[in-house]
């Protein structure tokens, strides 16, 4: 008999199916962390792009990229220098990243934080042990956040702004955009803006396949990643503007 049907008759007998053991074998290579800009500009608003928010701008009503970010690796093959430099924050004295006149385009709208140099910051520290290029790395991530911001997820967000969501209806979100189970891959953060809890970033589990199948979209790769727990329960989705 071999080693895959012993399990299965074994998970059988103990009321689970071979499928839902195959299921949990998924493992988390890489983190999508997606931002809720105005809940970021709360407490941020001395940045650049906290300052020049208005409304009207894409991140008001869309989440952001904060970054794609490898499990348990930073830093690959970055000299002591920039690594010093990238921890004091200090990030315009980074390289600058070189990206295709298009891709760079892309970029800035879907990472508003390019006003402050976050790309150099997150090329830097995450980036370099992706095994791709620059151009590449942010190409991925901003194609997935396109699928993240075309899902019932962003819409849920979007027409409850000052309002109070729950875990319960952004799971759901999650799993009517990506497939059953996918809500078990994320994770909600809030954070205390103005005396109230505000939704401020949901970090979300990918599969290995994040940056090697570049045909791979976002509810592929979430089914294949490990699960987590959900954390905040309950926040508001901040509108722009302090």
């Amino acid at each position: 008999m071999s080693r895959f049907l012993v399990v299965a008759v074994m998970l059988a007998l103990s009321g689970f199916s071979a499928g839902s053991a195959m299921a949990q074998e998924g493992r988390t290579r890489f983190i999508l962390a997606a931002s809720w800009q105005p809940a970021f500009c709360q407490t941020n608003q001395k940045k650049a792009e906290c300052a020049s928010q208005t409304a009207e701008r894409y991140d008001a009503t869309n989440f952001s990229l904060h970054g794609l970010w490898p499990m348990r690796q930073n830093y690959c093959g970055v000299p002591g220098d920039q690594q010093a430099a990238d921890k004091d924050g200090d990030w315009r004295s980074l390289p600058e990243v070189k990206l295709t006149p298009e891709n760079a385009a892309a970029l800035a709208k879907a990472m508003p934080g390019t006003q402050s140099a976050l790309e150099r910051h997150e090329w830097t520290k995450h980036g370099t042990c992706t095994k791709l290029s620059a151009d590449a790395y942010f190409a991925t991530a901003v194609r997935l956040m396109g699928d993240l911001n075309g899902s019932a997820v962003r819409d849920l967000f979007a027409a409850n702004t000052g309002k109070v969501v729950t875990a319960e209806q952004i799971k759901a979100a999650f799993d009517k955009s990506f497939g059953a189970g996918a809500s078990d891959r994320v994770k909600m953060s809030c954070r205390r803006a103005g005396g109230v809890r505000v939704i401020s970033e949901l970090t979300i589990g990918l599969s290995q396949d994040a940056t090697t199948d570049m045909n791979a979209g976002l509810g592929k790769l979430i089914q294949g990643a490990g699960r987590t727990s959900f954390g905040c329960n309950e926040g508001i989705v901040d509108a722009a503007g302090f």
